[in-house]
């Protein structure tokens, strides 16, 4: 699913009230909310039934340049994670 599908999800969801447009301002405002969040908060945003999102940190290391095989170091940075609740794991 894109995020076109998504927001036809969404709207259809909705129902006949809403416009398509109000269920893209939804979306962007849910999406916008987890990432303001998870910058502001490490521990990271908890939504019970669906998952959490944090911050993991990712340490320096050695890799490898696979143009020419040389060894380079790749620098210490911050990822966001996602871990699944039970509840969403069950409906796989």
């Amino acid at each position: 699913m894109n995020k076109t599908e998504l927001i036809d999800s969404i709207h259809e969801r909705l129902g006949d009230d809403a416009t398509k447009r109000q269920a893209e301002d939804a979306l962007a405002a849910v999406l916008d909310a987890i990432a303001v969040g998870v910058k502001k908060d490490e521990k990271g945003i908890q939504l019970i039934g669906f998952g959490t999102f944090k911050v993991a940190h990712r340490a320096e290391r050695m890799g490898r340049n696979p143009q020419t095989k040389e060894p380079m170091k790749i620098p210490a940075s911050k990822t966001i994670r996602f871990i699944p609740s039970a509840a969403l794991k069950k409906t796989l």
